[in-house]
């Protein structure tokens, strides 16, 4: 019973795509969800990432194996993935974790990357907003967000959205360099406040 209903959430959920957006300043761009047809496209975009961009990540996103079980999960309906795209070139993308089973089945979780040579134009303001109409649409109540404390352009996207800060975990993740850093989670209660209006662009 669970499986069909996340497959006919899932239905509901593609009804909004593929369509096209504005970006502030004009730019036009393609928004999809992604499927397993954009995993060469996607490690593209992985692996134009700057080191610093991919330092943050909890996972390896330039790892061929990573995208498989990525999209393993999108099939299983555990992960909802949205993809800008301009022609063939992946700009970004935002994803929603969600676990319908257990104590945390009222919780998702956003997950937001973004090159950093279109950044300022408000993709992630974009992305993020797609994701919490998602997750609304789901019915979930709480939606929760992690990045490390040096993390400032992703703590101010969420910030406008209007999360705030719950938890900061002292030394709780190592980057790829070996350096220990804080992890701060924020969270977002959509029973009390509702999704956030959208930025006019």
């Amino acid at each position: 019973m669970a499986t069909d209903a996340r497959s006919r959430q899932a239905q509901l959920i593609a009804r909004r795509y593929p369509r096209r957006a504005t970006l502030r300043g004009g730019r036009e761009i393609d928004v999809r969800l992604m499927s397993a047809a954009d995993k060469p496209r996607f490690l593209s975009f992985a692996r134009a990432l700057s080191h610093d961009d991919l330092m943050y990540l909890p996972w390896d996103i330039t790892d061929e194996g990573v995208i498989d079980r990525w999209l393993e999960n999108i099939d299983a309906h555990r992960t909802t993935t949205v993809l800008a795209v301009d022609g063939e070139n992946v700009l970004g993308e935002a994803s929603l974790v969600h676990n319908e089973a257990g104590w945390t089945e009222h919780i998702g979780e956003i997950r937001v990357t973004v090159n950093s040579h279109i950044r300022g134009q408000g993709l992630g303001r974009f992305l993020a907003e797609e994701i919490f109409a998602i997750a609304d649409s789901m019915g979930l109540e709480r939606l929760s967000a992690r990045m490390t404390l040096d993390q400032h352009g992703a703590q101010a996207v969420f910030n406008s959205l209007g999360f705030h800060v719950v938890a900061t975990l002292p030394g709780w993740v190592m980057d790829r360099d070996g350096h220990m850093r804080d992890l701060i989670i924020m969270a977002f209660d959509l029973r009390s406040r509702g999704a956030p209006a959208p930025v006019q662009r």
